[in-house]
């Protein structure tokens, strides 16, 4: 108990001197257990049995004594040298804190080697750097601030060119104002980071110091490595999502091919890193162009002409304007685009449409109905067992009648070798359309018939291989496609 308590208090005296020391910036000289006459002169003392020790303190923690300070300094030296063989281009100093507290005493009692070698496995070697803060917070270290104008140059040209940013650093140097956008011309606004990026002299482990290409992976990913993972049996997707902490969407994402459906093969790599950059680029353009002003179609009608008839009364032409566009652009890609401004510089045209209302049962409306209950097309107009055939055929419909496709006048009821009984009428506007093998004609030449009035009965009359409704349609005296009218 007594060598415990012994050995306490002399831990303690060492702390009280070290705080002291520490405060005033003196040191104390002790003297313990001497008996002297107050004759003796002190300096004569000192000069027969006194030695000076050296108390090594790091962070406040008492490492040891030493006979000479100096071999702090050798130690130092040493330590600083094995670094600088390994990491040749960085500024390399000691990173631990020691503080050198000297006592004056009769005997030295000193471990030098014992001491040492404590001291040299707490030093650390750091190097000067600079440190790229992101928001006021340190996210890596470059070598020097060439490195790190190097680096941020590097992540903005990830999405502006060369020429881009040197002709906005240099607008930026000057007090002038920006020239008006030229027709079709485009330039660089302004460059935007999405946080704050700042350098700040720093110290930190030399294995810590990124070179250019790492720091500009690390702030784009957020990561230097990729972490995968391999497939093992019974995985699947949210499994695997759920072990990584992130969602199965963030997890099909960054593994592109990868579907929910998907089935996973055993030995299969998959990413598991959802890259997080520390910050990225937004370049923001504007541009100028000359765009058309489409003219719209604008339709009048007029009751003192024929439905169906129609007529251009004004041709449309196109307008011009000059717009400007500001575009946001990240990674070289467009990710927005809005209209700043717009110019008319010449009004459109429309062009106007004049259309007749004018409606009579012997004048048909232009518009052509199908002429049967329903049904589909057998045959279509064309070439057909080496002649052409004149229409199109109408079989199997929900019930035989038979309908005008349009209002006019009935000009020809009756039977004909090849159609069998027929139907044609005229509907005075140029068109006229034809009905034939029908069983029955419920109309009579010279009667003039509404649009879907019953004109007839489906049959096979004439040159017919089955029950249908040939149906052909004349434009101008010309035989037409029925289909091009049909509504």
């Amino acid at each position: 108990m007594f060598c415990k308590k012994q050995k306490t208090t002399k831990e303690q005296n060492r702390s009280t001197l070290y705080k002291k020391v520490k405060k005033v910036g003196i040191i104390t000289v002790f003297f313990a257990g001497i008996g002297m006459s107050s004759g003796f002169s002190l300096e004569k003392v000192e000069d027969s049995s006194i030695h000076t020790i050296y108390h090594v303190y790091s962070d406040s923690e008492y490492v040891g004594m030493l006979s000479d300070e100096k071999k702090i300094e050798q130690l130092k030296q040493e330590e600083l040298k094995k670094a600088a063989s390994e990491y040749e281009d960085l500024p390399l100093t000691i990173g631990t804190e020691l503080s050198v507290v000297p006592e004056r005493v009769f005997s030295i009692g000193t471990d030098d080697e014992k001491v040492l070698g404590k001291l040299q496995g707490l030093l650390t070697v750091e190097a000067e750097a600079i440190g790229v803060q992101i928001d006021e917070e340190t996210a890596l270290y470059v070598k020097d601030m060439a490195d790190f104008e190097k680096v941020i140059q590097e992540i903005t040209l990830q999405t502006v060119t060369e020429q881009e940013l040197a002709e906005f650093e240099a607008r930026q140097q000057t007090t002038e104002p920006l020239p008006p956008l030229k027709e079709n011309e485009t330039r660089l606004a302004d460059i935007q980071f999405s946080a704050d990026i700042q350098a700040a002299e720093g110290q930190t482990a030399p294995e810590e110091v990124r070179s250019v290409e790492e720091a500009i992976t690390l702030l784009n990913k957020g990561t230097l490595e990729e972490k995968k993972y391999v497939i093992q049996q019974g995985d699947v997707l949210g499994k695997v999502a759920s072990a990584h902490n992130m969602s199965t969407v963030k997890l099909m994402e960054i593994n592109p091919g990868i579907t929910e459906d998907a089935v996973l093969q055993i030995g299969q790599e998959l990413n598991v890193t959802a890259l997080e950059p520390y910050i990225e680029v937004e370049a923001h353009y504007e541009s100028k162009e000359i765009a058309p002003i489409q003219f719209k179609k604008l339709t009048e009608k007029d009751e003192s002409e024929f439905k169906g008839e129609k007529r251009i009364k004004q041709k449309g032409t196109d307008g011009k304007k000059s717009v400007t566009h500001l575009i946001r652009k990240k990674n070289g890609k467009v990710i927005g685009k809005s209209v700043a401004e717009e110019h008319v510089l010449e009004e459109p045209v429309h062009e106007v449409t004049v259309v007749g209302t004018k409606v009579i049962p012997s004048r048909g409306t232009g518009n052509f109905k199908w002429p049967a209950d329903g049904g589909y097309i057998s045959s279509k107009m064309g070439k057909r067992w080496g002649r052409v055939h004149q229409g199109i055929d109408i079989a199997r419909p929900s019930s035989r009648s038979i309908f005008a496709s349009d209002n006019g006048v009935v000009t020809d009821a009756g039977y004909h070798g090849t159609y069998g009984n027929r139907v044609v009428i005229t509907h005075n506007n140029g068109y006229k359309t034809l009905y034939a093998h029908l069983a029955s004609i419920d109309v009579k030449e010279g009667q003039t018939v509404p649009q879907g009035a019953k004109i007839g009965v489906m049959g096979s009359t004439g040159r017919s291989t089955g029950m249908h409704l040939h149906f052909e349609v004349y434009k101008n005296g010309s035989n037409i496609n029925p289909l091009s009218v049909l509504r």
